[in-house]
């Protein structure tokens, strides 16, 4: 699916090729101001059409699975101008693409070089450095002579006012053109050092998904102040170099933005409601984040009583695990108050590989039930696969290593099949955040008068997990309900 972002939103079709990365998504828009990168010129994709009116080159980023189409006159040679960008980036991540650069480069010694003239004209062929695709190029294009395409090193400066189209690796999605529009998709995109905002940052609840965030956030070089229910889990923070907060209405009184992330809407009720609650804190100008997964009558309410201080509210649940949460790959599902969206850029980078923004408030939290009720149901299911092909005799693994060939295979089934087979239920996503988001999802299908007995029938059987004792295991313990 090839999405282009730019003031609307369009659709067109997939864009496949024979290579070693199944498909390209790729989308144009104005991404947030990066450091200069290292990559290398490319041949695209034969089906993938060069951006109209455009001079410009496919290039491929080194450290990363990323692609873009870049003006010409934003590329400068590498090996002219290394020691000036090095000095100007210590990023970790852009030390590591240097390193694969020197890499590629060191590979390649020996081939036929040829230097290849960055003007405005496009590159004939015989003007372009021949040199091979060896470990460090990342890229197996097909060519019509049976060879690969030539490449060059150099530096892709991508500012914020570069309209440009960025290509990402991916599966392709289908879009709503309505409301819905992506904001800066990958944060290990040519972003070894994020540009952090200068607005304070706040963080209440630092659970499996917010400690992760945090983590992200202050490594990335934003100022953040927090609080927990349980204050022992500020420590290590504090020593990374947060701030503590000593309530929930003095980080908010502290802080610009303050995002919250907790287990439930209850939870998230007694935060912004309770004593010394984010209310308290809350002035006008203030911008209030709610990223817990909760039901949309709880962001509703929220969001009323936010605005009708002054305050700015926006909801933002995120869609992941601990793990992709520590990695910083959440997918980021926004709705609310657009100019608070905008104001988040950074962290969203910072915490997620791709935002979503979803339009009035409510939207993500039905989004985000949806997406859940799907998860927990397929692992139920799962959980029912492997305890059925035990009870019939046939072997777990041989069930997993056949599913993992088929069309179902994902990283999520290897791992949780993987998890079940070993015994290890260590919490990745709560059994009980998950049971949660299966009940509010029926109750939201209820309302809407539309049937959801695949979800109920799931949610019966974490319920069931429950009652043995599995809710602060990780979901995939639901197979445990099948065994007792």
């Amino acid at each position: 699916m090839v999405v282009f972002l730019n003031d609307s939103l369009h659709t067109g079709e997939n864009v496949r090729y024979q290579s070693e990365f199944k498909c390209l998504s790729h989308f144009r828009g104005k991404l947030g101001r990066y450091p200069p990168w290292p990559g290398k010129i490319v041949s695209p994709p034969k089906d993938l059409k060069k951006p109209r009116g455009k001079k410009c080159h496919f290039v491929k980023f080194f450290g990363t699975e990323d692609h873009a189409w870049i003006k010409v006159e934003q590329l400068k040679p590498y090996h002219a101008h290394k020691e000036e960008m090095i000095k100007i980036n210590k990023g970790k991540r852009f030390q590591q693409a240097v390193d694969a650069v020197e890499d590629f480069l060191k590979k390649a010694k020996g081939k036929e070089q040829v230097r290849l003239d960055l003007t405005d004209s496009d590159p004939e062929p015989s003007t372009i450095e021949r040199l091979g695709a060896g470990p460090g190029s990342g890229f197996k294009w097909e060519s019509s002579v049976g060879e690969l395409p030539s490449h060059q090193a150099c530096f892709a400066l991508l500012f914020f006012y570069l309209p440009l189209t960025f290509g990402f690796i991916g599966t392709p999605q289908r879009i709503d053109t309505g409301s819905t529009s992506i904001q800066a998709a990958d944060s290990t995109a040519v972003n070894g050092s994020i540009t952090p905002t200068d607005k304070r940052i706040g963080f209440l609840g630092l659970g499996l998904m917010g400690s992760g965030i945090v983590s992200n956030l202050l490594k990335m070089g934003h100022v953040v102040t927090v609080w927990n229910r349980t204050a022992e889990k500020c420590d290590l923070f504090i020593q990374e170099g947060a701030r503590l907060g000593r309530t929930p209405a003095e980080v908010v009184s502290m802080c610009d933005i303050t995002f919250s992330c907790v287990s439930d809407p209850k939870a998230a009720r007694d935060l912004v409601l309770g004593p010394s609650g984010v209310l308290q804190g809350i002035r006008p100008g203030k911008c209030y984040v709610e990223m817990s997964t909760v039901d949309p009558e709880t962001i509703t309410e929220l969001s009323q009583v936010i605005t009708s201080r002054g305050g700015r509210f926006l909801e933002a649940p995120v869609a992941g695990s601990q793990q992709l949460s520590n990695d910083g790959m959440l997918v980021i599902l926004a709705a609310g108050d657009r100019t608070v969206y905008e104001d988040c850029s950074s962290c969203f980078q910072a915490m997620g590989k791709t935002s979503f923004f979803l339009g009035e408030a409510g939207n993500a939290a039905r989004m985000m039930l949806i997406l859940n009720m799907v998860q927990g149901s397929f692992m139920a299911t799962i959980a029912e696969g492997l305890t059925l092909a035990q009870a019939t005799g046939q072997s777990q693994q041989t069930f997993l290593d056949i599913l993992c060939q088929g069309q179902m295979a994902s990283t999520f089934v290897d791992q949780k099949c993987q998890n079940i087979l070993q015994g290890n239920f260590k919490p990745d996503y709560y059994l009980k955040h998950i049971q949660k988001d299966l009940r509010l999802a029926i109750s939201m299908g209820d309302m809407a008068n539309h049937p959801t007995p695949m979800a109920a029938a799931a949610n019966e059987v974490y319920k069931r997990a429950k009652a043995l004792d599995q809710s602060d295991n990780d979901m995939s313990a639901v197979y445990r309900a099948y065994i007792h």
